[in-house]
């Protein structure tokens, strides 16, 4: 269980996030909804503490993530594991490689820095990428994938860390319709098929209600529904967004057909 108790960021007199408090299961498929400056990237980074909280509480089970420090922090990060809207790759290394970097923190540092990567740590990167239909790109460069073929290879490189949640940071936002479907289904099997908690931002709600069983919508920092996601009425969305659930998906579904970029995010930022 995922515990977070009136937790707050502010950057001087901004309140990115105000007064948080959530508890997320094992094994739940969550999605974060809100427009865009809503909070939403700025939580998950609190999560796996790339952004420091201001305020408050994130506890997993007994531990208190908010209290770690050098090694118990790289192992959190290990176990809490992100996928980011720009992929994060290094596109001059091969698909393999990239992988492998997932398992960084589990290999003494010597091996990290020289990249001695075991035979087994290479068996299992291989086989996550064959999962996800990644195994025949294994020796290409990353920079020569498409957008969606990139973010399943950063996918497969946060499956490798053997992580016990995934958080995935609009990681679709980018992307086409179709890779959109690819890169959600392999979010979804690994929820369904390894019961990872994945914790999800999101701007569609058409796959926000598609793909998580649960949502969480911000306003300006504040959670202002958290609930199932036939629960969302018409009215918590003009709420969350300033407009209704037609005009939003339908936007975003203009954007991404006419251009398969952030322009989804612009049409209802």
């Amino acid at each position: 269980m995922l515990n977070i108790a009136n937790l707050s960021k502010s950057y001087g007199s901004n309140h990115a996030v105000k007064n948080v408090s959530l508890s997320v299961s094992s094994g739940s498929f969550v999605g974060v909804i809100g427009r865009s400056g809503a909070g939403k990237s700025t939580l998950l980074r609190m999560i796996n503490r790339l952004e420091e909280p201001s305020s408050g509480s994130i506890c997993f089970g007994d531990l208190d993530i908010t209290r770690l420090e050098g090694r118990e922090l790289r192992q959190w990060r290990r176990a809490c594991a992100m996928v980011f809207q720009q992929f994060n790759l290094v596109g001059r290394m091969d698909v393999l490689t990239n992988v492998l970097m997932g398992r960084l923190t589990s290999v003494p540092n010597w091996r990290s820095l020289l990249q001695l990567w075991s035979d087994e740590d290479r068996v299992r990167a291989l086989a996550v990428l064959e999962r996800f239909d990644m195994g025949e790109f294994a020796a290409q460069r990353c920079d020569q994938l498409s957008g969606g073929q990139q973010q399943r290879v950063a996918i497969c490189r946060a499956l490798v860390q053997e992580p016990r949640i995934i958080l995935a940071d609009e990681p679709i936002a980018s992307l086409d319709p179709r890779n959109t479907k690819t890169v959600m289904d392999s979010l979804r099997a690994i929820n369904r098929d390894l019961g990872i908690t994945v914790i999800c931002n999101l701007h569609s709600l058409d796959i926000a209600r598609d793909y998580c069983t649960r949502l969480i919508g911000l306003t300006d920092g504040e959670v202002v529904f958290d609930g199932p996601p036939d629960a969302l009425t018409d009215a918590l969305v003009t709420r969350l967004y300033g407009l209704g659930a037609q005009q939003i998906d339908a936007g975003h579904a203009y954007a991404t057909d006419l251009s398969g970029e952030k322009k989804a995010v612009q049409a209802f930022a």
